[in-house]
């Protein structure tokens, strides 16, 4: 007979402390978030933080998760997380997805100072003006782990990157590159300019078309692209810190791209024209 869950109650202590993680005042206050999920677990058990130890600090496991990814829970023991088998209530008190599946952690929060980034001498990196929908910011961030980017800046203005939905639509991609939060678009800006990196924004509107940039040959070197709010864009003090205001053609009928299409050519186009560059003679 299986052994039976550890955590028999949604009330317990260590259950309530997990779902105040869903709320944002308490995640500031704790310094801690949830990764939901067998993906974003298993990446969370994998990332070293810097100075704190381990990102995973806690597991929550139902039996039948605990069966099925051995291989997670046995890495989150390995870094000396907390492990609990739970049950599926348990989960479901924690989680805030409509199906759990079966795997909540506890992480620390693990961004990285924006002075770091451009310290390191970004070539490509993804700053989130304006963007306050969870889902889309997760998956520019996804978009720019995929591109190869160097590093993503959320601005002051965005939504939180440790909401649940976020952490959840970057499948995993918040633990792969150096993320900042939190910096002032006008000081991200500058601060990437100051590095040397050319810094467009993406806008439907823009005055160039990022077939010409391309044809051109402006876009090998190090860039930054400022991406804005779903439906309204990036209003116009932010469009004028920029270099250039870039827009993707439309050769369709299409009216628009979404954020996220949008982010993920425009992010491509520059990772492309880099590595053309770098292997010219």
């Amino acid at each position: 007979m299986p052994p039976a869950p550890e955590l028999i109650s949604p009330r317990s202590p260590r259950v309530t402390a997990a779902r105040r993680l869903t709320k944002r005042n308490f995640r500031a206050k704790e310094r801690l978030f949830l990764a939901e999920g067998p993906q974003a677990v298993r990446e969370a058990a994998g990332h070293r933080g810097s100075g704190d130890g381990p990102t995973l600090v806690e597991l929550f496991a139902t039996l039948d998760a605990a069966e099925r990814y051995p291989d997670i829970v046995g890495e989150a023991r390995a870094t000396g997380a907390r492990v609990h088998l739970a049950a599926e209530d348990v989960i479901a008190g924690i989680s805030t997805t409509v199906t759990p599946q079966g795997l909540v952690g506890i992480c620390r929060f693990l961004d990285t100072p924006f002075e770091e980034i451009i310290e390191a001498g970004p070539r490509l990196v993804a700053v989130l003006a304006h963007v306050r929908d969870p889902g889309n910011a997760g998956t520019v961030l996804r978009c720019a782990d995929a591109a190869g980017a160097d590093s993503v800046v959320l601005t002051d203005a965005s939504v939180d990157v440790y909401n649940t939905k976020t952490v959840r639509a970057s499948v995993g991609s918040l633990f792969h590159l150096p993320v900042a939060v939190g910096v002032p678009v006008a000081d991200a800006v500058a601060g990437l300019k100051g590095a040397g990196v050319r810094v467009l924004a993406a806008d439907g509107a823009g005055e160039h078309d990022l077939d010409d940039e391309l044809d051109r040959g402006t876009m090998g070197g190090p860039t930054a692209w400022v991406f804005g709010n779903e439906a309204w864009g990036l209003p116009e003090d932010t469009r004028a810190l920029a270099d250039a205001v870039v827009r993707v053609p439309i050769h369709g009928k299409a009216e628009s791209l979404n954020l996220a299409t949008a982010a993920a050519v425009c992010l491509y186009a520059s990772a492309r024209a880099q590595r053309t560059r770098g292997a010219r003679p």
